[in-house]
């Protein structure tokens, strides 16, 4: 599969999340407890709220041409499905005014938010074991 295709599924499942969300449908995975798919954040109001409606939050800003934030795009899913943590993605030239608000100067960045605040931030490519114990620390 090529890099073409495999963003235009991407943007085809965001779509229809979009729509889904638009339509007042809630996903699957929003019951209780933390959601177990990364979410996508369209603007400040929305990680707001997804900051105050969970206790910790990952929140990751990255760029679809960023390489480093593809190799961790596994990672982030990974975590969202096996811990306790909500996580965010937040595409950066789409929200750049939100990644300036964190000071989001390379990506991947990953801002670890708990109890509604930003309490760590790690800029680069991570392994999913130093994740695990980042999160591990806040939950």
């Amino acid at each position: 599969m090529t890099d073409d295709q495999t963003l235009e599924e991407i943007r085809q499942r965001k779509l229809e999340e979009l729509r889904d969300r638009a339509a007042g449908e809630e996903p699957a995975d929003s019951t209780q407890g933390s959601p177990t798919e990364p979410i996508s954040i369209h603007g400040a109001a929305e990680l707001d709220d997804t900051v105050a409606e969970h206790d910790v939050v990952l929140v990751d800003f990255y760029a679809d041409w960023c390489g480093p934030c593809q190799m961790l795009e596994p990672v982030v899913e990974t975590i969202a499905a096996e811990t306790d943590a909500a996580v965010a993605k937040v595409d950066i030239d789409a929200n750049q005014q939100l990644a300036a608000e964190y000071g989001v100067r390379g990506v991947p960045t990953l801002v670890l938010f708990s109890d509604g605040q930003p309490a760590e931030q790690l800029v680069g490519m991570q392994q999913e074991a130093q994740l695990r114990s980042l999160v591990g620390k806040y939950t």
